[in-house]
C-alpha cells in the first residue's frame, strides 16, 4: 500500500497540481495585499475617506459602541454584524485574480497555437485550349494534344 501511495504521489499531475496550489495561495496573498493595502486606500480617499474594511451593518447591538466604531470595536463589544466592506474587498480580490489567470491562460494558448502550414504547391493546372485539368509538369495536353508552354 505504501508503494502504491508513493507511485500516486509522484505522478506528474499530482506534483504539478501541488505546485499550482502553492503558487496560487501565494499569489492570492499578494493580490489580497494589493487590494487591501494599495488599491482600496486611494479608492476610499476618492469616495470621501471611506475605509472599506470598516463598512458594516450592526444586526444585533452588543455593548455600547461609539458613533463611528470600527469593525474590531464592534466585534469586541459582541455585536453581530454584516461586513459588506470586507465582502467588497473580496470581490475585488476575486476580479483581479480572475483577470490575471485569464491573461496567463490567454498567453499560454497563444504560445500553443501552431502557425498555419503554408499552402501546398499546386500539382495540376488547366489546359488553356480545352480547359481540362492536367499535371503541372505536362508539356502536352493529354486531352487535346496541344503543346503547352512551360
Amino acid at each position: 500500500m505504501l508503494k502504491e501511495f508513493k507511485e500516486f504521489a509522484m505522478r506528474g499531475n499530482v506534483l504539478d497540481m501541488a505546485v499550482g496550489i502553492i503558487i496560487g495561495a501565494a499569489f492570492g496573498s499578494i493580490v489580497g495585499s494589493l487590494v487591501n493595502d494599495v488599491l482600496m486606500p486611494p479608492i476610499g480617499l476618492l469616495l470621501g475617506n471611506v475605509d472599506f474594511s470598516n463598512l458594516f451593518v450592526i444586526l444585533k447591538q452588543g455593548a455600547e459602541l461609539p458613533a463611528n466604531a470600527t469593525l474590531a470595536q464592534a466585534k469586541s463589544a459582541g455585536a453581530v454584524t454584516i461586513n459588506y466592506g470586507l465582502f467588497i474587498n473580496s470581490i475585488i480580490n476575486f476580479l483581479i485574480i480572475a483577470f490575471a489567470i485569464f491573461m496567463v491562460i490567454r498567453w499560454i494558448n497563444k504560445l500553443k497555437r501552431q502557425p498555419e502550414a503554408p499552402a501546398a504547391a499546386p500539382t495540376t493546372k488547366e489546359c488553356p485550349y480545352c480547359l481540362s485539368t492536367i499535371a503541372i509538369k505536362a508539356v502536352r495536353c493529354p486531352q487535346c494534344t496541344s503543346e503547352l508552354k512551360a
